[in-house]
């Protein structure tokens, strides 16, 4: 095959989507023009003698896009590109814990009180100004108590960069040890997929079991986004000098790590699980006795 060959399929093809149309016109050189932004949809080009030389002319008047086609093309190739990271960051949603329970988790939806809002404060700015965190390999820790809003909180952040197309993993130690117990393929490979993710959010440091197998599987997570230079954000019921006290090197190099990625960010408060709790029982109750009134 020659070289018209191949340059002949590419001709036509550039004639056919540049083809004329009701508005086009002819300019003063006898070229196509678009009728709505009037510039050229033809041009005219030169061959080489040794294309030339096979039966085709030296001088071929070929298709072009106008400045308005032009435009097309390029918003159809950026809502292609869109959709392709949709498509991606669905994948990785389905693999996270961004469940119905998490689903409506919103810096408009947080309970703010005394006790949170800075950190809601500090976790709105670290979403939108995410492009510079990312630069900066900037993560959180967010430390405290059972049911202070560690994971909403972190849901938060997740919702927001999502909604604007922002790749985002939000998995537990837990669920990701599980699934490097049960991932056929090495362990490299799972975590090369967490690294597809702009943010990685990992759920419940500490939760995991205190086994070599474990602990060593939790470091590489975290150094592979500290090598990487991706943000990470970690949650954990240990307190700030648990963390930074630990005398145990198997812990010391995990809590190093994170320190030097992590902001700690400590989220205090009344359990709003447990106040959850009593408002459903004492519902309950009113709900009860108003039927025994009956």
């Amino acid at each position: 095959m020659n070289g018209m060959d191949l340059l002949k399929p590419v001709i036509e093809a550039a004639n056919r989507n540049n083809a004329q149309v009701d508005g086009d016109y002819l300019d003063d050189d006898g070229l196509l023009c678009c009728g709505k932004c009037h510039t050229r949809k033809q041009l005219v080009v030169h061959l080489p003698e040794n294309l030339s030389s096979s039966g085709m002319p030296r001088e071929m008047t070929v298709g072009v896009p106008c400045e308005c086609r032009k435009k097309t093309i390029e918003r159809e190739e950026r809502l292609e590109q869109e959709r392709k990271e949709m498509e991606a960051v669905a994948a990785l949603k389905r693999q996270s814990l961004m469940d119905d329970r998490l689903a409506d988790a919103t810096f408009e939806n947080f309970q703010q009180t005394k006790q949170n809002a800075r950190q809601l404060r500090l976790c709105r700015r670290y979403a939108e100004c995410f492009n510079e965190m990312m630069e900066k390999n900037q993560g959180l820790l967010f430390y405290g108590g059972v049911g202070t809003g560690k994971t909403y909180a972190a849901a938060c952040i997740a919702n927001y960069l999502l909604n604007r197309r922002r790749s985002v993993v939000m998995t537990s130690f837990v669920k990701l040890l599980e699934s490097m117990m049960n991932f056929k393929e090495d362990d490299s490979v799972l975590i090369s997929r967490l690294n597809r993710a702009k943010l990685l959010i990992i759920d419940d440091l500490g939760a995991e079991r205190s086994t070599d197998f474990a602990l060593e599987k939790v470091y590489d997570i975290v150094d592979s986004r500290y090598r990487a230079k991706l943000p990470v954000i970690l949650t954990t019921n240990l307190s700030l000098d648990e963390l930074m006290q630990a005398t145990d090197i198997r812990y010391t190099r995990i809590y190093d790590r994170i320190f030097e990625m992590c902001y700690p960010l400590e989220f205090v408060g009344r359990s709003w699980r447990k106040a959850e709790a009593n408002r459903r029982f004492k519902e309950f109750e009113t709900y009860m006795e108003e039927g025994d009134d009956g």
